[in-house]
């Protein structure tokens, strides 16, 4: 799989975190160009630090500022902002959202982009995210298509296994965990782990594997 050229395309900062910041990170350093596509900036977040550091005014530009430094972490160097609002995606006019998806991809031209799987992302907002980079790419003439790589989360519904599983080595975890502490406002790794009643090796151990499906057009 060729993978010069990656576009990421995203509603939330943080959602490039848990589920491919390892691998980001690594196609980064062995010479991949990755363009991150961001929709939201996540203003509808419920959480706002712990102890709490931002309101519901400032959590805008907060979140930008720890995006920035996510990718900054990871290696990312051309972030879009696309200026959806948070929880407002699966409301968007298809025309809409599409023609602001194809632009980006037309202007990137990818071999490779990452989004969420439709019906397996949990969040409304990565569902209809994942369901507009399908249609865009479903439209494009076959050769033309780039590969697209779908990260799912755990939902009640059967998913086929994964395509592709990443072991995440120790120098990307690095980097994964720096981009973690990044969205201060959203997480700290300790919380996490208290949360999920969970030891800190079995956390470490369940986030050191990246796990993506590759999208099947032909199936219907």
């Amino acid at each position: 799989m060729k993978t010069d050229k990656i576009l990421v395309v995203l509603p939330h900062p943080d959602d490039e975190v848990f589920p491919m910041s390892g691998t980001l990170a690594k196609y980064i350093e062995t010479g991949s160009e990755v363009v991150y596509a961001c929709l939201t900036l996540g203003q509808m977040g419920r959480n706002l630090g712990n102890p709490p550091f931002a309101n519901r005014v400032t959590l805008p530009a907060v979140r930008e500022k720890e995006l920035r430094k996510s990718c900054s972490i990871l290696g990312i160097e051309d972030l879009r902002l696309l200026g959806f609002h948070d929880k407002t995606i699966e409301f968007e006019p298809h025309a809409y959202i599409d023609g602001v998806i194809a632009e980006v991809i037309d202007s990137v031209n990818p071999d490779v982009i990452f989004t969420f799987y439709p019906g397996f992302g949990v969040h409304p907002d990565h569902n209809a995210c994942g369901a507009a980079v399908i249609r865009v790419v479903h439209a494009m003439e076959k050769g033309r298509r780039p590969v697209v790589l779908c990260t799912a989360m755990p939902t009640g519904e059967a998913l086929r296994d994964p395509d592709i599983i990443n072991q995440i080595d120790e120098v990307h975890m690095e980097k994964k965990l720096g981009a973690m502490q990044a969205h201060s406002s959203q997480f700290r790794i300790e919380d996490l782990i208290k949360m999920r009643k969970e030891t800190k090796d079995s956390f470490m151990q369940r986030i050191q594997v990246e796990k993506f499906w590759i999208y099947d057009f032909d199936v219907k």
